[in-house]
């Protein structure tokens, strides 16, 4: 009974998530209301097991929250959401623990494939940021102006271009995987 609740809710965020990324505010407004409670579970019991009790668990949840809206795109809406966000959620759990200074032991076998990319810690200058989008051609280069730098939606960057959504992601993709190579090219 209980393991039918869990794949009925899981089914119902799965909908919300999938109706949130093609633009509905409601549903995704609904899915972070109801996906906060079982944060709120995971990170405590994290902190528990740690030897830190309850402390900062609102910081991580709203962290976990933080990650999951910017890396939405990448869940594969073929897979069930709760895993891709439990895997968020201890990500960041691990990485409160690491800032901490404390060895922290959780497993991770179950969430390898799903655990997002760090968040760059350092901020670059208006005239870095330029550079880098330099090598990138028109749309891809506006569209990720306007998403990863003045912080739009793809639905206000879609509006703004008079594109599509999936085109906005598309652009968005094509634009940081260019990006990417990029930065490794001149790593090497």
């Amino acid at each position: 009974m209980e393991q039918q609740r869990a794949h009925d809710r899981d089914r119902t965020w799965a909908e919300w998530m999938r109706a949130a990324n093609a633009g509905d505010e409601i549903a995704y407004r609904r899915l972070l209301e109801a996906l906060a409670p079982l944060l709120r579970q995971v990170v405590r019991r994290g902190f528990t097991r740690s030897g830190f009790g309850n402390c900062d668990v609102e910081d991580v949840v709203q962290e976990t929250l933080l990650a999951i809206h910017l890396k939405r795109q990448t869940w594969d809406e073929n897979e069930a959401l709760t895993p891709w966000v439990t895997a968020i959620a201890r990500h960041k759990l691990i990485d409160s623990l690491r800032r901490r200074g404390r060895h922290a032991e959780l497993p991770i076998d179950d969430i390898i494939d799903v655990l997002p990319a760090e968040t760059p810690t350092e901020r670059l200058s208006s005239r870095d940021a330029e550079r880098l989008l330099s090598v990138l051609s028109g749309r891809q280069r506006d569209v990720v102006r306007a998403i990863s730098i003045e912080g739009m939606s793809a639905r206000e960057a879609a509006d703004r271009f008079r594109i599509s959504e999936g085109a906005v992601r598309v652009a968005l993709h094509r634009g940081l995987s260019a990006l990417a190579v990029s930065c490794r090219d001149l790593d090497q």
